[in-house]
């Protein structure tokens, strides 16, 4: 895949993220503004090597807002409600003093 798809994907994805984890949220979804800048700002960009590295820091902000944010709603003065993602519910398996041996 060139470059330039690589680069068009990233954009749509970065989105589509934003879209998922601040649902419902006018505020937090304005992200769209500093994302389209931030490419913008890149625009003319023609190094190979620094593409790479802004698609590889783009990408792990892309991974970062999938799998650690948590939006949380105001529904008192000192009370939020978290609603987490299905995506960020994961089965927790407890911590064990003493394992045991796999046989």
């Amino acid at each position: 895949m060139g470059q330039a798809a690589k680069v068009l994907q990233l954009f749509k994805t970065l989105h589509r993220t934003r879209q998922q984890v601040f649902k419902n949220d006018a505020r937090a979804l304005e992200a769209r503004i500093k994302i389209n800048e931030e490419f913008k700002c890149n625009k003319s960009e023609t190094s190979p090597k620094k593409i790479e590295e802004l698609i590889k820091i783009g990408s792990d902000v892309e991974l970062i807002l999938r799998t650690s944010v948590i939006q949380g709603i105001h529904t008192d003065h000192n009370t939020l409600k978290l609603v987490p993602r299905k995506d960020l519910l994961i089965e927790n398996v407890p911590y064990c003093d003493a394992p045991t041996q796999k046989q």
